[in-house]
């Protein structure tokens, strides 16, 4: 049988709904159909398809995965808003170079930065921000919900 034959029957097979028909869809799989009970059977188990509550503990555990960076800056401890933060850590390999990451984010209006799911371990965070002196230090984070305050100065003037 020659590919475009092939490719014709399997066109008009699809196209009239003949498999569609017999529920199964494209991937050969059973469709989906909710019983009026509300349950469906997977793999042998009866599984009650029911109003899904929010618990508070994943909350909870969702936003403590959240790495926190305050950045201020000046006498006055000013909020410094759209300042880059970057975030850089390697991931340690048996057999060939570690594999180097970076993450980069915004501060907000408030001068915080939100990086989500950190890793744990020895990064490097630098802030750049206009009109302030550049930052860079080597942290090591064990909790992922920390909160680090990080303070700019003002850049020395260039005479």
């Amino acid at each position: 049988m020659t590919r475009t034959s092939l490719g014709r029957i399997l066109r008009t097979t699809f196209s009239s709904g003949l498999l569609l028909g017999l529920g199964i869809n494209l991937l050969g799989l059973p469709r989906y159909s909710p019983a009026a009970t509300n349950k469906t059977e997977k793999q042998g188990i009866a599984v009650q398809d029911g109003p899904k509550t929010k618990d508070p503990a994943d909350e909870a555990g969702s936003s403590s995965k959240r790495l926190t960076i305050e950045v201020t800056g000046g006498e006055k401890n000013v909020s410094v808003e759209n300042a880059s933060v970057y975030l850089k850590f390697s991931e340690g390999r048996t057999f060939r170079k570690d594999r180097k990451y970076e993450l980069n984010v915004k501060t907000n209006r408030d001068g915080t930065a939100h990086i989500p799911d950190p890793p744990l371990g020895r990064v490097l965070i630098q802030i750049v921000a206009d009109g302030w002196k550049t930052y860079g230090k080597y942290y090591e984070l064990s909790d992922p919900g920390a909160v680090i305050k990080i303070h700019l100065d003002r850049p020395p003037k260039w005479y």
